[in-house]
C-alpha cells in the first residue's frame, strides 16, 4: 500500500513539474503587455548611439533609472542584479542592463558609464541632457524622478527604483519594485528566456 501511494505521489509530481501551464512571475506584469520599442536614448557607452528598447534576438533587456551619488537605492538594486546574473550561469549572457541616469547634470557620460558597468561589464549606460526627451522617456514605462537643489547647494532627489524587462519584440514583459531579491530576478530571466 505504501508503495502504490509513493508511486502515485511520485506521478502526481512528475506530472505538474511536466505541466505546461506556465509559471507565475515575481514581478508584476501588465495586461496588455506594453510596447515600449520605439523608446530609445542615447547609449554614451556607444558613442552616444540610440539604444531602442528591445533585446537583440533572444535575449532580455533589463532597464533601470537611477543617479551614481544615490546612497542606498540605486547601488543595492544593481547589486541586486550582478547577484542575479551570476546565478544565471552562461545564460547571463542572453541578459543586457540599460540604466538611465535622472540626474545628467552631475553624471557625465563617463560617470555614468564608469558606475553602472562597475556592477555588470557591458551594461548600456543612457544619458541625455535634454529635460524633455529624458521625461517622455520615462512616462513610456511609467517611472518618476524629481532633482533639486537647495540655496545650501544641497540636492535631493527622488526616482521610482523598479527595474523593467524588455523581450526582443519590445514588450514590457515583467516590473519588479525595488527590493526583489535576486533569486526571484533570476528565476523570472530564466522564465521569460525559456518562453522565447
Amino acid at each position: 500500500m505504501r508503495r502504490l501511494l509513493l508511486v502515485l505521489v511520485v506521478a502526481a509530481l512528475a506530472a505538474v513539474a511536466c505541466s505546461s501551464e506556465p509559471q507565475e512571475l515575481s514581478g508584476f506584469v501588465r495586461s496588455p503587455l506594453p510596447d515600449v520599442s520605439a523608446a530609445s536614448l542615447p547609449d554614451v557607452s556607444d558613442d552616444g548611439v540610440a539604444l531602442p528598447m528591445q533585446a537583440p534576438p533572444g535575449e532580455i533587456l533589463v532597464l533601470y533609472f537611477g543617479y551614481t551619488a544615490c546612497p542606498d537605492v540605486c547601488p543595492t538594486t544593481l547589486a541586486d542584479v550582478r547577484s542575479a546574473l551570476r546565478r544565471m550561469g552562461s545564460e547571463a549572457e542572453k541578459i543586457r542592463l540599460a540604466m538611465t541616469t535622472i540626474d545628467p547634470d552631475r553624471d557625465t557620460d563617463e560617470v555614468i558609464t564608469g558606475y553602472v558597468q562597475s556592477f555588470v561589464s557591458g551594461a548600456h549606460a543612457l544619458r541625455t541632457d535634454n529635460q524633455d526627451e529624458l521625461r517622455g522617456f520615462a512616462d513610456v514605462f511609467g517611472a518618476d524622478y524629481g532633482v533639486s537643489v537647495s540655496e545650501d547647494g544641497d540636492y535631493e532627489v527622488f526616482h521610482t527604483a523598479h527595474l523593467y524587462a524588455i523581450d526582443d519584440e519590445g514588450l514590457l514583459r515583467v516590473t519588479w519594485p525595488f527590493g526583489t531579491d535576486p533569486e526571484s530576478i533570476s528565476a523570472d530571466l530564466a522564465l521569460l528566456l525559456e518562453a522565447g
